[in-house]
Parts: C-alpha cells; sequence; structure tokens
C-alpha cells in the first residue's frame, strides 16, 4: 500500500502536523510506503476552467505551470490520498482547496464535449482534520463536501479524524489524542 499525504497547514510545527506525526509513525512502522507534500511550499495557483486537462484523456494536461504535475503523479501512484488540514472559516486552507479544484479537473476527465474516465477511480481518500470548534460544527461542511466529491470522482471515502482544539491557552496534543491518530492509522491499513 502507498499512501501520499497532501499537508494543508501552514505551521510546521502546529496542531495538523502534531496529528499527523503518530499518524506516520503507525504507517512507518507497518512498513507503508508514503510521501508528505507540504502545500504551502509548493506553487499551486487555482484553476482557471480552461479545460485544457480535458483535451487528453491519459494525463493531467494542465495549461497552469506550477508544481501541480507532481502533486498529480503522486496522487495517481498512490492507493490512499491523505488530505490534512486545519479548518479556516468552515473548509480547507487555500492551498488546499486549489488542489482540490486541479485535480478534480485535471482527473476527471468528465468537462469536454465527451464523458470520458476518471483516471483515480477506486482509490481511497481519508481525511485528518484539526479545527477550533466542536467537529460537528466545525469540519461538518469540509467533510460533507469531500463525500460528495469523492462520489464525483469515483474515489472510495474512507473517513475522518477530527480533533478540536479548545483554545490557544490549551495544550492540543496529549495521549489521546495521538491513540486515537495511530488508530486511525492502523483502520486504513487494514481495511486496504
Amino acid at each position: 500500500m502507498k499512501v501520499t499525504i497532501l499537508m494543508g497547514s501552514p505551521r510546521k510545527n502546529g496542531n495538523t502536523f502534531a496529528l499527523l506525526q503518530p499518524f506516520m509513525d503507525t504507517l512507518k512502522e507497518g512498513g507503508t510506503e508514503h510521501s508528505l507534500t507540504w502545500l504551502y511550499d509548493k506553487d499551486i495557483r487555482g484553476c482557471i476552467a480552461c479545460r485544457a486537462c480535458q483535451k487528453d484523456w491519459t494525463k493531467f494536461g494542465c495549461s497552469i505551470r506550477d508544481d501541480m504535475p507532481e502533486i498529480f503523479e503522486a496522487t495517481l501512484g498512490a492507493d490512499l490520498l491523505l488530505l490534512a488540514t486545519p479548518i479556516y472559516s468552515w473548509y480547507c486552507t487555500a492551498p488546499m482547496k486549489a488542489v482540490l479544484d486541479r485535480l478534480v479537473y485535471g482527473m476527471n476527465k468528465y468537462y469536454g464535449e465527451a464523458k470520458g474516465p476518471a483516471l483515480w477511480s477506486g482509490k481511497r481518500l481519508a481525511l485528518l482534520i484539526t479545527c477550533g470548534y466542536a467537529p460537528e460544527k466545525g469540519a461538518d461542511l469540509f467533510e460533507d463536501g469531500i463525500r460528495r466529491y469523492c462520489r464525483h470522482s469515483s474515489l472510495r471515502y474512507s473517513g475522518a479524524l477530527i480533533e478540536r482544539h479548545m483554545g490557544y491557552s490549551t495544550v492540543f496534543m496529549d495521549e489521546e489524542k495521538s491513540r486515537r491518530s495511530r488508530e486511525f492509522a492502523a483502520s486504513l491499513l487494514a481495511s486496504s
């Protein structure tokens, strides 16, 4: 099994990365090949709806020259795509949203004159999310959006780990969150 992790946090020592570390430790202990891409370190521009990606059904085919082709290749080569992001204004961060927009068009050849294939059909997608509100009020819109995204893209939604930070004067990471992160990773590996 190969896991591609797309990290949507701008903070290298933030809550999302703290929650992701025990997840990655579990992957490593299980001998699972995985990669981590920090999206804020990449040049990722927003989709311009030019539909250049629809001309060739065998490749990404985007007209924008930035770092998305490497993200496309990493996603295409993975069995599981993990989106790790904090929630800002009830949705993922800006570079994560740009990646999702570019992937939905570059991977799904549905938007031209004829309906083509979903290049990533059958791949699994999971979420690792941190938020400041209760998950059912802070991360629910993003999770619902991703469920629809998966159905549209013929992806298999594999669940989410969502953890709340209770405020800047509190410590986010604790043993319970670490345990849940490890268990989430183990459950994804077991269900592959």
